[in-house]
């Protein structure tokens, strides 16, 4: 089995472009067959500078290896369409010889004089009614077009079951631009019969084009290899195709925010995929596995950035918890506060150790541990907003923090004893937990949240945990 994935170099790689990498990826691993990475880079117009290399860059991030195409060569190279120019042109030449092709030298004006005289007589527009009688030698400069031959055809999609189309959607499509490269329509044919792809896999908004893609395999007596259109990615609101206005971000922008390739991947292939079950969680190889093409939905499934934040809060757990800190440790480097760099690895992994289970993204972990590195700012608002300290006066929550500092200045600094000592103060002080442990905690940190306050103060040590309770003492009685 040979499957393949070709991008376009014209930009961001978008989340949709990745997840019609991640399906013939699947099915290929799951065949022990071949999966080629293939540059379509014939549109020179939109070509944009860098990013086929983000396109390989973010391929490895997600773990899809090729066994075919840049960097890694293969027997079917070179695997830049804008390389392969004279391969089309020699397939071109055999429709030439068969009468299936001829020059087009009609100018934009004159084609655009035959659209305007279709839609005056509200007919749709179809080149081939406008096919010059003779038309002249072809010769690179002039674009090639393919003699259709208009007639109902049938074929069947691995996704959207048995199809049909009749003639009048079928045309003379152009094969050979002006510039003497492939279009679309012709490069993919004769790439993926030379490659020996026998898996196509694209969106369905290719389903339309089908019928001339048969016409050409049918001319050049190519097999049709098996043909999988992938429903779209919709916007959140549903209704319409994901695009950049609906807040979606690219592939590399969700890196940077600290979502874990992992969860990009699991949540990717669940974009439209499910083998049935309950399972939220997968792993590459549980994807490999599992994927079949029969799951497939055949509608649009929308785009879900909380379900993917979720995911990626799964995935941060579970690296943490089966692999261990040090496995989770090495993917934050890049995802501390400044103030961070001061301080050694050892104490940024105690840091992680009580933190992770409430991360959504490894970028969390820059507001949600600066107070770790460096004395919060002091607020008395958040302590006297608080809905469970609000109720006492700055007197009683001074009091409150100095019996705590009492019991705290000879303790043993474990957790366990931490823990025990903080259960001793509920006693002592006749508090609720939310309230007692509520000023503690705000004290501690000036954050919406924070850790088990336990651990929170272990990882702290003694000396910052009592200063920073003497300094919102200080605070609420010099209020």
């Amino acid at each position: 089995m040979k499957t393949r994935f070709a991008p376009s170099p014209t930009g961001y790689i978008h989340i949709g472009n990745v997840r019609s990498a991640i399906y013939p990826y699947l099915l290929a691993r799951q065949n022990q067959g071949t999966f080629i990475l293939r540059i379509e880079d014939t549109d020179q117009a939109r070509y944009v500078e860098g990013a086929t290399e983000l396109i390989e860059d973010t391929l490895k991030w997600l773990g899809l290896d090729w066994n075919e195409g840049p960097i890694v060569g293969g027997p079917n190279a070179p695997y830049f369409q804008s390389e392969r120019k004279s391969h089309y042109i020699d397939w071109a030449k055999k429709l030439i010889a068969m009468g299936r092709a001829y020059a087009d030298d009609t100018s934009p004006e004159k084609i655009q004089e035959y659209r305007d005289q279709c839609a005056r007589a509200k007919v749709p527009y179809l080149y081939r009614n406008f096919r010059p009688e003779n038309p002249p030698e072809w010769h690179e400069g002039l674009p090639l077009r393919f003699k259709s031959d208009p007639k109902p055809r049938c074929w069947h999609d691995e996704v959207m079951g048995d199809m049909e189309a009749g003639p009048e959607v079928q045309d003379d499509i152009i094969l050979i631009k002006a510039d003497g490269l492939p279009t679309y329509n012709f490069g993919h044919i004769v790439d993926d019969a030379e490659m020996g792809v026998n898996y196509v896999m694209r969106g369905v908004e290719y389903l339309p084009s089908t019928p001339n893609y048969i016409a050409l395999y049918e001319a050049l007596s190519l097999e049709v290899p098996k043909l999988v259109s992938l429903p779209h990615i919709l916007a959140p609101t549903g209704g319409k195709k994901l695009g950049k206005r609906d807040g979606a971000k690219s592939v590399t922008e969700y890196r940077a925010d600290g979502i874990l390739p992992e969860a990009m991947l699991n949540y990717l292939a669940c974009l439209g995929w499910n083998d049935g079950t309950e399972q939220e969680i997968y792993n590459k190889d549980e994807l490999i596995q599992k994927f079949a093409i029969d799951k497939v939905q055949t509608s649009g499934a929308r785009y879900d950035e909380v379900k993917l934040l979720w995911m990626n809060g799964q995935w941060i757990r579970k690296i943490a918890d089966e692999q261990g800190i040090d496995a989770l440790y090495e993917r934050t480097l890049d995802f501390w506060p400044e103030i961070a760099a001061n301080y050694d690895d050892e104490y940024k992994k105690q840091v992680l150790s009580i933190i992770y289970d409430r991360l959504k993204t490894l970028s969390d972990l820059r507001d949600m541990t600066s107070y770790f590195f460096v004395d919060p700012t002091i607020d008395l608002n958040m302590v006297t907003g608080n809905k469970f300290l609000k109720k006492f006066s700055e007197e009683e929550l001074s009091t409150m923090l100095q019996l705590t500092v009492e019991k705290l200045k000879g303790a043993d600094w474990t957790q366990n004893n931490l823990q025990n000592l903080l259960n001793q103060l509920l006693e002592e002080t006749n508090k609720k937990p939310a309230e007692l442990f509520s000023i503690i905690r705000i004290a501690l940190s000036y954050a919406p949240f924070s850790p088990a306050l336990h651990l929170t103060m272990e990882v702290l040590g003694k000396n910052i945990v009592l200063a920073r309770l003497q300094k919102t003492i200080a605070a609420l009685e010099n209020d």
